[in-house]
């Protein structure tokens, strides 16, 4: 494909774009900036398009990958260090909870610790910062087994703490 019918190509994809954009969004003016940023980086990588192969589907993938990573940054940049001895992490989003309605360290300890072995002990190991495979070749699961049963522990632990957040 020459650089012409690629370019070509990119302009005639603009209105799927638009609407893909504003459907991650929500925001006319973030839709279109990130339609923009999708077609810098398609032209900047141009060279990484194979042809032949299907160039919406790569230009979606390059919006939706670049509106992932634009969260994710911003969601750190919202977060905050507190220089105090204790290190505490604090959000940038207020939780409007008192509290004497947030359960305490102890009490969600509890709960964890009453879930059967076989979902406390992944569940552990995972917010320990073990990876799905990690914990599935300790425990000599299989990698499906471990994610559903980390699932099935939050979703008894929601139950069980029905009022956190």
């Amino acid at each position: 494909m020459s650089t012409a019918e690629f370019n070509t190509a990119l302009i005639e994809l603009e209105p799927n774009l638009e609407r893909f954009a504003y459907s991650l969004t929500a925001n006319p003016e973030d839709a279109h900036d990130l339609v923009q940023e999708t077609f810098l980086k398609a032209l900047t990588y141009r060279d990484k398009f194979a042809d032949n192969t299907n160039i919406k589907a790569w230009t979606f993938t390059i919006m939706k990958n670049t509106f992932i990573n634009n969260y994710r940054k911003a969601v750190k940049q919202r977060t905050t260090f507190d220089s105090s001895d204790n290190q505490f992490l604090i959000n940038g989003r207020a939780h409007g909870e008192s509290p004497e309605s947030s359960y305490s360290h102890s009490e969600i300890n509890q709960k964890i610790e009453n879930l059967d072995d076989d979902f406390r002990i992944p569940f552990q190991m995972h917010t320990s910062g073990y990876k799905y495979k990690e914990i599935a070749e300790k425990l000599n699961l299989k990698i499906g087994t471990v994610k559903s049963r980390i699932f099935f522990s939050r979703q008894k632990l929601m139950n069980a703490l029905p009022n956190y957040q």
